[in-house]
């Protein structure tokens, strides 16, 4: 990890200082990437996923340096699962055989969301705060575990995928602030404004052009 810190310590390098906090050239790169990516997603457009994947390499790297290693790891996560959601928006198909369009989530769908994240969340922030150094375990498990709910309903193009990514968004916004990562934290300011873009957005395609359930 140290030789991959140090083969990016270009990137590492300060463009400007943002209220007392250097702000990175690998920080701009990243949000530059991130802000093209939601609007691709809003629209649903495919090449939304390879800027997710292009991103979430360079965030890895920035959260690794903070101590922010739930959402270090998340990155990996997010960079291996763009290529499945890229691979679901060009080929991917319902149970049923039919086309992957945009659609709402079941009663039930949405209650195993709830429970993937209620369960999940407690046991990654026990073990974050046994086996790191991160001085926020628990709060920088939540947007974690809740992330990767709301990566796989994106992929399968559900609409509920927004209001959990809104969710994630304003607890990741308070974390950046507190880790003074101010362009990303603006940055989050303006995902959770996408959020609620793409809920409207998508909610009004779904019943546009109803499907089966």
């Amino acid at each position: 990890m140290d030789t991959l810190l140090a083969a990016a310590a270009p990137l590492m390098a300060a463009a400007f200082t943002l209220w007392g906090a250097a702000v990175t050239w690998l920080e701009i790169v990243a949000v530059v990437l991130a802000l093209a990516m939601v609007v691709c997603n809003i629209r649903v457009i495919h090449w939304g996923w390879p800027l997710a994947a292009a991103s979430a390499l360079l965030y890895f790297l920035l959260f690794w340096q903070h101590r922010l290693y739930g959402d270090a790891g998340l990155q990996i996560f997010f960079a291996t699962v763009a290529l499945w959601g890229w691979w679901q928006w060009l080929r991917g198909r319902r149970a049923d055989g039919s086309r992957l369009d945009v659609r709402h989530l079941g009663g039930w769908g949405r209650v195993g969301a709830l429970l993937a994240v209620a369960l999940t969340w407690p046991l990654l922030g026990w073990w974050l705060d046994l086996h790191t150094d991160t001085d926020v375990p628990y709060w920088d498990a939540f947007p974690t575990v809740a992330s990767v709910v709301a990566q796989i309903l994106l992929a399968r193009k559900f609409v509920e995928n927004w209001p959990t990514w809104l969710v994630v968004n304003l607890v990741a916004l308070a974390l950046f602030v507190h880790k003074a990562l101010w362009l990303t934290a603006a940055l989050y300011a303006v995902f959770a404004v996408g959020s609620l873009v793409g809920w409207r957005a998508w909610h009004r395609r779904a019943v546009e052009a109803p499907t089966p359930t």
